[in-house]
């Protein structure tokens, strides 16, 4: 076991290794900015991982904290003219994140399963609404047309390796939650809450814990985003950004942090190639039906994500 876990981390060193020369090796524009939506995505698909993965949480709300995150950047630097408030920005939006997340958690996570989500998916719905209509505050449909941003984020390669030790810093705090007490006991109420109760701890207590932590890494990852974008609109409340984590985190792996970040990179890359072909034929503007095919071929031939099928057949050899 110790043997796998010095495999793992030397795994993970090769990997952010790499990444650290790659803007030495290549001139690409195009490649840098994608990869560093790979980054701030594979944060926001960490944080679902704690929720689905490690405390077995099924939210269809989790781009409230996304875009809270964005928006609290958006309107504060836009409206203040004020780029140096960035920080600011993003604290405001932890704050918002802790408070909604302790608010979601007491209304809905006393109800299990299908009811959470579905009650999860209705407050995603009304902050949808609410941003969409609030638009002398929001911009509505138009969005926040433009986020001033420190003049070290203006530059590429710069912002590149920021977002790059974004995501090891918040790997690295997820990896100390999940290995913590903490983590211990809500991977416990993932595979038994029942038991776990009848040991005397407040599971509830714990899943808004678990719920609030997930909201600040997600709350950050959305601030990245609209600072990354410079631009942002009610997309980042829509329900396709939560399924954007959702898969995320099947693909790559449930309950393994390292899965979600794999994940966010075959998502992102598929979700680029593909729409790159409707140049080659025409069936191509159809691509979101190939992504779906991709998708179901990943999961009946890779049922607990790429990663977590590979670790799984990797412990029992």
């Amino acid at each position: 076991m110790r043997a796998r876990i010095l495999n793992n981390k030397l795994l993970l060193t090769v990997l952010f290794a790499v990444l650290a020369v790659l803007p030495f090796v290549t001139e690409s524009r195009f490649l840098l900015s994608l990869l560093i939506s790979v980054f701030i995505l594979a944060v926001y698909a960490m944080s679902y991982d704690l929720l689905l993965g490690y405390t077995g949480i099924v939210s269809f709300g989790h781009a409230i904290f996304f875009g809270t995150g964005a928006y609290s950047v958006g309107i504060m630097l836009s409206r203040t003219k004020e780029p140096n408030l960035l920080v600011v920005a993003l604290l405001l939006g932890v704050a918002i994140a802790v408070l909604i997340g302790i608010l979601i958690g007491a209304v809905s996570l006393r109800v299990k399963d299908v009811y959470f989500s579905m009650i999860t998916l209705a407050l995603a719905e009304l902050f949808f609404i609410v941003s969409e209509k609030w638009s002398s505050l929001t911009g509505g449909n138009d969005g926040i047309t433009y986020i001033p941003v420190p003049a070290i984020f203006r530059e590429r390669i710069a912002f590149y390796y920021f977002a790059l030790v974004f995501l090891l810093v918040m790997y690295l705090f997820l990896r100390r939650v999940v290995d913590s007490p903490l983590g211990r006991t809500l991977q416990a109420i993932r595979e038994n809450e029942h038991r776990v109760e009848s040991l005397g701890y407040d599971v509830v207590k714990y899943k808004i814990v678990s719920l609030v932590i997930s909201g600040i890494v997600a709350s950050l990852a959305g601030g990245m985003w609209a600072v990354f974008q410079r631009y942002i609109n009610t997309s980042v409340l829509g329900l396709d950004r939560t399924i954007d984590a959702l898969l995320m985190t099947i693909v790559g792996g449930t309950g393994t942090l390292v899965g979600a970040i794999f994940g966010a990179g075959v998502v992102t890359f598929a979700h680029e190639w593909l729409s790159s072909l409707s140049s080659v034929h025409p069936i191509f503007e159809r691509w979101l039906l190939f992504f779906g095919l991709v998708y179901i071929a990943i999961v009946m031939f890779f049922p607990k994500g790429i990663l977590g099928t590979i670790k799984d057949k990797w412990m029992r050899s």
